[in-house]
């Protein structure tokens, strides 16, 4: 297995390809010397805002450089310390996140495994941004998007520069045998694009998780997230619609017809369970791998109900 590089993370170096996600591998030219400046002063904010020092925990993350010396997927630190410095706030201020059992989380390759709401990923952000600040070491972990975001303008460039990559199973099995942490989301859009009378009301879990968790021998730990159902409230979804712009959804958020284009400021709760470690077949009959995700839904789901009993309001 390819292990970690030790050198300290260049956090001012932009030299990643644009890999993985359809775009031409080659040098990437630095950002704009103004953009670096607004960057750092966001990075200095932030860390006024949070009390945290996000360089020294950025400087913290392992590489995993190709036979050249660049990271295969176009991850790139500049743009991720920049990413970070705005994360943190929306963590530490604006959602003013609850983290429960993080230090469950192994060392070495994992699958973190979570439930998706809220009709824009920021669940993922908050998840990755709680593995890189909560967590001691600091994890730096990867999330298999879409892959129609590989179509989309901009998204297409910076969710690799971000460290994301497209949900190819290659691509999974490369990143655990590095020993990388990699975030799952098994309902995908359709637990994404829930509508607000389905709220933590989890939807089919895929399959495939559970057979790369069998076939790299990659432990499983299960994260709820209780908070994001209600930052975009969704009365509706019109399915029609999102089928002819080739979307796969299209929600009637009341909200951002009042002119509210912010998610509502309600607190997160992340709470992650003991680590499953499942033996067995990866080729098994699906009956058999669903008998396992079946124990990962109902670890996910038992937290959720927790944190909506515990939790006094949406906002508290």
């Amino acid at each position: 297995m390819t292990e970690p590089d030790s050198r300290p993370l260049d956090v001012h170096a932009a030299r990643t390809p644009l890999a993985g996600f359809g775009q031409r591998p080659g040098r990437r030219a630095a950002l704009p010397s103004w953009m670096r400046r607004a960057g750092d002063r966001l990075v200095r904010a932030a860390e006024e805002l949070t009390g945290e020092d996000l360089d020294a925990r950025v400087s913290r993350i392992p590489l995993f450089p190709n036979e050249i010396g660049q990271d295969p997927f176009g991850f790139d630190p500049e743009s991720a310390r920049y990413a970070l410095a705005l994360a943190a706030i929306l963590h530490r201020r604006y959602f003013r996140t609850i983290v429960d059992g993080i230090e469950r989380v192994p060392k070495g390759r994992v699958l973190v495994v979570a439930n998706h709401s809220g009709q824009i990923p920021i669940d993922g952000l908050i998840i990755g941004t709680a593995l890189m600040l909560d967590a001691e070491p600091p994890r730096f972990p990867r999330s298999m998007v879409e892959k129609w975001t590989a179509e989309l303008p901009f998204v297409s460039v910076l969710f690799p520069r971000l460290g994301q990559v497209v949900g190819a199973p290659e691509n999974a099995r490369r990143l655990l045998q590095q020993e990388q942490a990699l975030v799952v989301f098994p309902e995908g859009a359709r637990g994404i694009s829930k509508t607000y009378d389905q709220r933590y009301q989890l939807t089919d879990f895929g399959l495939g998780f559970v057979r790369l968790a069998l076939e790299t021998k990659t432990p499983i730990v299960p994260v709820a997230v209780v908070g994001a159902e209600e930052q975009y409230v969704s009365v509706a979804d019109l399915k029609g619609l999102a089928k002819i712009l080739g979307m796969p959804a299209f929600p009637i958020i009341p909200q951002l017809f009042l002119g509210m284009l912010a998610p509502l400021p309600v607190r997160y709760r992340l709470y992650f369970g003991e680590p499953l470690r499942f033996e067995g077949d990866p080729d098994d009959d699906d009956a058999v791998i669903e008998e396992k995700v079946w124990v990962v839904k109902a670890s996910i789901q038992s937290m959720i109900q927790r944190g909506l009993e515990e939790r006094p309001s949406v906002f508290g």
